[in-house]
C-alpha cells in the first residue's frame, strides 16, 4: 500500500508519461497543486517508489518511467474510467445507427470502429456457434425421402441440412413437424436446445428428434477457436521503435487461438486490463490488454478489446471498450 502523498506523485508520473511518452522528472511533479510538498520530498518520494517496483530509472535520464507494477497501481486506482468524450460517443453512435447485415460485416468493422476510438489495434471475437440463436426454421420435402431444414441463426447466417425421411411419412405429417419445430425452438440458444413435447404422433416425433440434434450441432465439427476480427494493426508501428518489437506483436494477432486465449484469461480473472509481463506471451512484453465482454441480456456472447502499448490512456480504453461493448450487445439483441 502506498499512502496519499506517495499515490499523488505515482499518478502524476504516470499522466505525465502517458501523455510525453518521455522520463518524468521532479521538476514536472511538483508544479502539479495536489503535491503541496518541496521538491526534495518529492525526489524523496520518488527515489522511495523507484525502490519499491513502482518506477524505474532508464538509462542517465534525470525523470523515471512507470514500471508494470505502477501502471497496475494506477490501473486499480480508475474506480471509474468515466464517459467517452462527445466527439467519441457520436461516433459511436453514428456508427451503431448505421451498423446492419450480416454479423460478420458487423464485427469487422466494430473491430476498425474500436481502433479509430483508441488509436490502437483492436480484436473482436465472434459468438461461438452455440451461443447463437434460432430465428426461424423451415422444414420442407424435397423428395420421398428427403426433406430440408433450414434454419436463420441471430447472426444472420442460414444454415441448410438434408434430412432423411420415410417414403410413408405423408407430406401434412411433414408440416406437422415443421411447425412443431417452429412453435417450440425458436428464440432457443443452439447450445441450449430445449427437448420439444411429444406431438402425439410416434413418426411426427421421430422427424423432429432428427431435426432437434441436427441443430443442436450432434454431427457439426467442433472449431478450433471462435474467430476473431482484427482492426488498426498498422497502428501498431506508431507506437514502438523496435521494428522485431512491431513484426513480434503482429504475428502474435495473427494467432487466433492465442489471441481469444489472452482474452479470455483476463476476463477469468475478474480484470479487464492486462499489463507487460501479466500477459505471459513475451511479445506482448511492452503491451497492455484492455477487454470487455458484450452480451444479449444475461448471456456473454463474445468478447472485445484492444492492445497497445503499456504507455495508454487507460481511462480513455476502458471507457472506449465498456461503451462499444453495450452497443454491440444491444444492436445483437434487436437483431
Amino acid at each position: 500500500m502506498l499512502d496519499e502523498r506517495k499515490s499523488t506523485i505515482l499518478r502524476k508520473v504516470v499522466e505525465e508519461h502517458i501523455e510525453t511518452a518521455q522520463p518524468v522528472g521532479s521538476a514536472h511533479v511538483v508544479k502539479d497543486p495536489a503535491i503541496d510538498v518541496s521538491p526534495a520530498t518529492v525526489r524523496a518520494d520518488m527515489a522511495a517508489l523507484e525502490r519499491d517496483g513502482y518506477l524505474t530509472h532508464p538509462h542517465t535520464s534525470a525523470g523515471r518511467v512507470p514500471t508494470d507494477k505502477g501502471y497496475r497501481f494506477f490501473v486499480d486506482q480508475l474506480v471509474d474510467p468515466g464517459p467517452l468524450d462527445p466527439a467519441r460517443e457520436e461516433q459511436v453512435s453514428t456508427f451503431f445507427a448505421g451498423a446492419h447485415g450480416e454479423l460478420e460485416r458487423m464485427l469487422r468493422d466494430t473491430s476498425r470502429l474500436l481502433s479509430q476510438l483508441t488509436d490502437h489495434a483492436a480484436v473482436v471475437v465472434a459468438p461461438a456457434h452455440e451461443a447463437l440463436t434460432l430465428r426461424s426454421t423451415l422444414l420442407t420435402r424435397l423428395g420421398p425421402r428427403i426433406a430440408l431444414l433450414v434454419a436463420v441463426l441471430s447472426n444472420g447466417a442460414v444454415e441448410k441440412h438434408v434430412v432423411d425421411v420415410d417414403e410413408s411419412l405423408a407430406d401434412a405429417e411433414i408440416e406437422d413437424a415443421n411447425a412443431w419445430l417452429r412453435e417450440h425452438l425458436t428464440g432457443e440458444t443452439l447450445g441450449r436446445l430445449s427437448v420439444p413435447p411429444v406431438s402425439g404422433s410416434a413418426d411426427v416425433d421421430a422427424l423432429i428428434g432428427s431435426c432437434h440434434a441436427i441443430l443442436a450441432g450432434a454431427n457439426r465439427p467442433v472449431p478450433e477457436t471462435e474467430e476473431i476480427y482484427v482492426g488498426g494493426t498498422a497502428r501498431m508501428a506508431e507506437h514502438f521503435d523496435a521494428v522485431d518489437t512491431v513484426r513480434a506483436v503482429l504475428s502474435i494477432l495473427e494467432q487466433s487461438f492465442v489471441v481469444v486465449s489472452l482474452l479470455q484469461d483476463v476476463l477469468s480473472q475478474g480484470q479487464k486490463v492486462s499489463i507487460g509481463a501479466e500477459n505471459g506471451v513475451d511479445s506482448l512484453a511492452e503491451c497492455s490488454l484492455v477487454v470487455a465482454p458484450y452480451r444479449v441480456g444475461a448471456d456473454v456472447l463474445g468478447t472485445i478489446g484492444i492492445l497497445g502499448p503499456t504507455r495508454m490512456n487507460y481511462s480513455q480504453a476502458l471507457a472506449a471498450v465498456a461503451v462499444v461493448g453495450q452497443r454491440l450487445g444491444r444492436q445483437l439483441s434487436s437483431g
